[in-house]
């Protein structure tokens, strides 16, 4: 509706890039209040840092941007946790971030 329609290459760039930032924030916003998204609450896991809290607003941006990156390198950064002694994703191993299971 921005943009009209999306035909031209500069104007679907644009539309992704609003989805990216949008899907972003949902995300951020969500590792910061509760750790949990929705499916999260669902699946009764949650992402915590190395002192078992929230993600603070940075480490929560970066693991977004980091998984984001990982999804256009083929998913690479996720099939690390086939090969990663803790079974974590290569953004959580970096950012020293992981999930754990509720009871």
């Amino acid at each position: 509706m921005l943009f009209g329609n999306a035909d031209n290459v500069l104007k679907r760039l644009c539309l992704q890039l609003i989805l990216w930032l949008v899907a972003g924030t949902y995300f951020v916003l969500c590792w910061r209040k509760s750790g949990q998204t929705l499916a999260a609450q669902t699946w009764k896991i949650k992402l915590v840092n190395a002192q078992n809290e929230t993600l603070g607003t940075k480490q929560a941006i970066l693991r977004y941007a980091l998984a984001s990156a990982s999804l256009l390198a083929l998913g690479l950064g996720f099939l690390w946790a086939l090969v990663d002694k803790d079974q974590l994703f290569l953004h959580d191993r970096l950012l020293k971030t992981r999930l754990i299971q509720l009871r």
